[in-house]
């Protein structure tokens, strides 16, 4: 719900994500009402005037939120044992790493957790505050739901927009095959086209020889567009990457993980697989960023026993963009990747944008690139660094 009160800012260096220079803008009923030099703003209303709050930001660059489109929101993990099942990731988690809108999905353990948890998840986290969706389905075949089909759930189950993140090339999937999943991108097609969603087929990648051979079969073998199919986790090896640039370049989004990335890895960071996307001339739209929050990040052994692991962290997207601008890449080339991009591939009206009637999803940046100020539908989340609306159960 967007914040009734209005709020007007002054002093925001903008970037929408094109930059625009130092505006003024005033939010109302979630929306962005007006933007403008300072010296154009109408007279507001006496109640307005009475009843609104004033910000400054000084001359801090202002952002649209962060569209994260990969969020292990109810915990992921589960692959060493019950104790190793991450928790629940808390709003604040979200709004300090400068995250207005998530998607959540159902990783390796589909079993313990599943459709109904991660709806009743994602319907916790709009009660406070946050914009979020999911994806019907999950890791394994056939998909757990909660009318009988994955495509049902997406066509009556308002907050589920696309299917995933379906396992492919890894050992821990269900090995499906190029039938089954060309079915499951059928319905996430057609669910689509009915209802104006994404209707998209999210494509967990391992690190298995196959790689992407099963979206190039199915775009040479169906009538499926291109943009149904949506891998992720493609800049975990170097030549899936490659695969994933020459997939972009016939109408697939691709979606790289800010996941850490050791020196001498044969893996690509965020940031430097941005740079490489972004210098290979592929179409600029069909790359996204995601951070795999909550989910679990295992390393296994021979035996395939985790060996160690790590969890995703919502802060790592900021940090890839940070990274990004210390490389000296402009910030209005670095952020679709992180605002514009995701919110046009799920088909998020409002979102990824800084423009009069656009959703007032906002972030304010400090001189470090940190999160200063976050503003989702109008309501302040983090006032100059600090949390101001926190989870029903953070402490």
């Amino acid at each position: 719900m967007g914040n009734s009160c209005p709020l007007l800012i002054h002093n925001a260096n903008v970037f929408a994500p094109r930059a625009l220079g130092v505006q003024s803008l005033l939010l109302g009923g979630g929306q962005i009402l007006w933007m403008g030099p300072k010296s154009d703003l109408p007279e507001l209303p006496v109640a307005l005037r009475a009843t609104g709050e004033t910000l400054d930001l000084q001359g801090a660059r202002l952002i649209p939120g962060l569209v994260d489109g990969h969020v292990h929101v109810t915990g992921g993990g589960g692959e060493a044992g019950f104790s190793t099942r991450v928790p629940p990731v808390p709003l604040s988690r979200f709004t300090t790493a400068g995250v207005t809108s998530v998607v959540g999905l159902l990783g390796t353990d589909d079993v313990a957790r599943g459709p109904r948890e991660l709806l009743a998840t994602v319907y916790a986290l709009r009660e406070e505050g946050l914009n979020a969706w999911g994806y019907a389905g999950g890791y394994h075949l056939p998909p757990a739901t909660l009318t009988g089909n994955v495509r049902g759930d997406l066509v009556l189950i308002e907050a589920l927009i696309g299917i995933g993140e379906v396992a492919i090339s890894d050992h821990r999937s269900s090995q499906p095959t190029t039938d089954e999943l060309l079915r499951l991108a059928s319905d996430a097609h057609v669910a689509g086209l009915m209802t104006g969603k994404a209707g998209i087929l999210h494509l967990h990648l391992g690190d298995g020889a196959r790689g992407l051979e099963f979206v190039r079969q199915a775009l040479a073998t169906s009538e499926i567009p291109p943009r149904v199919f949506n891998p992720t986790h493609v800049n975990r090896r170097r030549a899936l990457f490659d695969e994933a640039l020459a997939l972009a370049r016939v109408g697939c989004t691709i979606d790289v993980t800010a996941f850490p990335v050791s020196e001498g890895e044969d893996a690509w960071s965020a940031a430097t697989a941005v740079e490489r996307y972004l210098a290979s001339g592929a179409p600029m739209e069909r790359i996204t960023v995601s951070s795999d929050a909550g989910g679990c990040l295992p390393c296994f052994d021979a035996e395939g026993r985790v060996a160690s692991m790590d969890v995703g962290s919502a802060g790592a997207l900021l940090a890839a963009l940070r990274e990004l601008l210390v490389r000296g890449m402009p910030l209005e080339q670095a952020l679709p990747a992180f605002t514009s991009n995701p919110a046009r591939l799920l088909r998020l009206a409002g979102k990824g944008g800084i423009a009069v009637g656009a959703d007032a999803d906002l972030v304010a940046l400090d001189a470090t690139g940190g999160a200063q100020t976050v503003i989702i539908r109008g309501t302040v989340h983090v006032r100059d660094g600090a949390v101001v609306r926190r989870g029903t159960f953070e402490t």
